[in-house]
């Protein structure tokens, strides 16, 4: 299942600049992260899901991708995002 319109919009809410800003790479990234974990549970129960396991694959690096643009730009922000969404920090 996909992540609810009213998720979405807590999580527009909580990292963009307002209710409107879906699109900034803060919001992108915590979209991502949700949607990663919802198929990480998926794969969890079916290990032979190759499919969806691709597109999880494609979805992390979309977000190292993005992380690693929010990190070249303002590291304190790239610290207090990976810290709310519990990441690791893995970007160089």
């Amino acid at each position: 299942m996909a992540t609810s319109k009213e998720r979405k919009a807590e999580l527009i809410a909580e990292y963009g600049k307002d209710e409107k800003d879906s699109g900034s790479a803060q919001v992108q990234v915590a979209l991502l992260t949700e949607r990663i974990r919802h198929l990480t549970e998926h794969m969890k129960t079916h290990p032979k899901d190759f499919h969806t396991r691709r597109g999880l694959l494609m979805l992390v690096g979309k977000r190292r991708r993005l992380l690693s643009y929010i990190k070249s730009g303002d590291v304190e922000a790239y610290r207090a995002l990976i810290k709310s969404l519990g990441i690791r920090d893995n970007i160089r």
